[in-house]
């Protein structure tokens, strides 16, 4: 019951008790509010996520448009960016920042400084934790891990949000929801999903069907071999159809 480091091991238990005769048997359900999990469409725990972090952003808009601010607001997302698309659409973030695609300061400011030109004098960045400037983004692995780490927190929040109030001169203030968003009450789609997929992994227990990961493809529910899910991650991919749907709507 996991994402991608927990149906690793559940591969490696699985193959070393199968080499050993010992009678464990072994089904991986996929739950993970950052929906990186290869081989299935959705995890449960995903929803309740995008609930948290959207409820935040929306809850940001009050402060951010009566005090004319800008707010950076640090979503769950170290590798991936799901979450923080899904959250930044819902909760019409005006700048989306995802790990997938490194940012430029200067391309921010100068949706800002639009905004400002149309009467908008607030500004609210949805930025997954894993997002870094262009400039991180060119160097090498191990250049860019220390630079990652030289950062509070190892996130690029803190630097982002004092180079944006520099440049526009405008208050800039950080939210950071957290581990509010992997906890509390679980949504009725997240609720529905796990026990459709639970009452899956049972039933292949039933048929004797080790050693797979139960998974959500299209509207059906399927075993994938947990040899093939173990050690891949699913990225957002920068020309899908909700990247495409964020720029159409301005973000």
């Amino acid at each position: 019951n996991g994402g991608n480091d927990s149906m690793d091991t559940c591969n490696k238990i699985s193959k070393y008790m199968q080499s050993v005769g010992y009678e464990c048997r072994i089904m991986g359900v996929p739950k993970t509010i950052d929906n990186d999990l290869w081989g299935t469409d959705k995890t449960f725990g995903f929803q309740s996520g995008i609930n948290v972090a959207t409820y935040c952003l929306d809850a940001i808009h009050t402060t951010a448009t009566s005090h004319s601010r800008i707010f950076v607001v640090e979503v769950m997302g170290h590798k991936v960016g799901w979450l923080t698309l899904y959250a930044g659409v819902a909760g019409g973030a005006d700048v989306i920042l995802l790990p997938e695609i490194p940012y430029s300061v200067d391309n921010i400011v100068k949706k800002i400084e639009e905004r400002e030109r149309n009467g908008k004098h607030f500004t609210v960045i949805a930025m997954a934790e894993g997002a870094v400037p262009k400039e991180v983004a060119e160097l090498s692995k191990k250049d860019r891990k220390a630079a990652v780490m030289a950062q509070p927190n190892g996130t690029f929040t803190s630097q982002l949000a004092a180079q944006i109030q520099e440049k526009t001169g405008h208050e800039t203030r950080i939210t950071v929801p957290g581990h509010m968003q992997r906890g509390g009450e679980t949504c009725p789609y997240d609720r529905f999903l796990s026990t459709s997929l639970g009452a899956a992994a049972a039933q292949l227990i039933v048929e004797e069907k080790y050693g797979n990961m139960v998974a959500l493809q299209g509207d059906k529910i399927v075993p994938v071999p947990l040899e093939e899910v173990a050690g891949k991650l699913k990225t957002v991919p920068v020309d899908c159809d909700e990247i495409k749907c964020a720029r159409a709507v301005g973000i």
